[in-house]
């Protein structure tokens, strides 16, 4: 039977993942995990690189739990994907120093997403630390760690797959094949919008909508999200187009007859924005309902998370592991070691 394909995706650990993950990246992990071999990186380490202090730290075990639930909630099956922690993983610490020694500065500061990731976390210009600089060299051994031949990524953050390309090019073409040249798998899934109408869903920008809300939350926050601004009254005509509560309607409510109903009566000026929203809550329940309910029985069973993270990880560690054993293998590291350790224990046994 042919080897399936190796994915490798996966989240910083921020905490309970909102409606806008799940339409990003969630939703499309549940239908890869059946075609691929698929590995989830918890990215603990990644988070460092803008909340380097402890009390930062000290929130993602937290986080990393709520997280995993969320995962688990939404379909994703740890007997079909490898979820494991990034910190956890000791190989991935020698992948990052060797490969930062294969690329230049330049080459790191000139891409785009690293002063986007600065001014993101209100990071002074002139004060970036280094591990932020070289977040995408750790990105690239988190990549190249179970050697992955496909990256799910949105258009934005093809350079980094790109970047990790190089790495893999240049370390096979100094030391062996070693290493697939993973490819970008690009997802068209559009980013959701927030409830404000202001930008993408986030949980910094307080516009989203958890996957673990419950149903009365989930009516608040509807009730008071942004729709047309000019619309001030049921009888003038709305705008359909960017408007949140149409964007959730045509992604979360099946019912594609009644989307188009609100949305003719919406631009003629014939439906209020109570109706439009109610309907909107009926459908958006009916939709996490299930999810939650899992969330609920995976909570309640004690342990289970960290069971499903320990083992991932255990897993990861041995693949990891015969990755770095190759490429030290590879690069002749690995056999000055083992002939010094020779000739120690010859003289020890004279």
């Amino acid at each position: 039977m042919e080897e399936r394909k190796r994915i490798l995706t996966g989240d910083r650990p921020t905490g309970k993942m909102h409606l806008g993950h799940y339409v990003g990246s969630i939703a499309n992990r549940v239908k890869l995990q059946d075609l691929y071999e698929t590995y989830i990186i918890i990215a603990d380490l990644h988070t460092l690189t803008t909340k380097p202090l402890k009390e930062d730290v000290l929130k993602i075990r937290e986080n990393i739990h709520e997280m995993v639930l969320d995962y688990l909630a939404c379909g994703l099956d740890p007997a079909k994907v490898t979820i494991y922690l990034q910190s956890a993983t000791p190989a991935v610490y020698q992948m990052n120093l060797v490969f930062e020694m294969l690329i230049s500065i330049n080459r790191l500061t000139n891409l785009p997403s690293i002063k986007e990731m600065a001014r993101n976390a209100h990071i002074d210009p002139e004060n970036v630390p280094f591990g932020l600089i070289g977040y995408p060299v750790l990105q690239s051994a988190d990549i190249l760690m179970p050697r992955a031949h496909l990256v799910p990524v949105g258009k934005d953050n093809e350079a980094h797959v790109e970047f990790t390309r190089d790495i893999a090019r240049r370390f096979n073409q100094y030391y062996g094949e070693i290493f697939p040249l993973p490819q970008v798998m690009l997802s068209d899934v559009p980013t959701l919008i927030g409830t404000d109408g202001q930008g993408k869903m986030s949980k910094s920008a307080e516009n989203a909508i958890f996957l673990s809300d419950d149903a009365k939350t989930v009516e608040k926050k509807i009730t008071g999200a942004y729709t047309d601004p000019n619309r001030i009254r049921a009888d003038i005509p709305g705008t359909v187009e960017n408007n949140p509560i149409f964007v959730y309607h045509d992604v979360f409510n099946p019912d594609k007859a009644e989307v188009d109903d609100l949305k003719i009566r919406y631009r003629q000026g014939k439906v209020g924005d109570v109706e439009v929203k109610g309907k909107l809550i009926m459908a958006l329940n009916r939709f996490l309902d299930p999810i939650r309910e899992r969330r609920k029985q995976f909570a309640e069973d004690k342990g289970f998370v960290e069971k499903v993270v320990y083992e991932g990880t255990q897993k990861m560690i041995e693949i990891s592991n015969q990755t770095l054993k190759e490429m030290m293998s590879a690069m002749g590291i690995s056999g000055t070691w083992n002939k010094i350790s020779r000739i120690a224990r010859d003289y020890q046994g004279k």
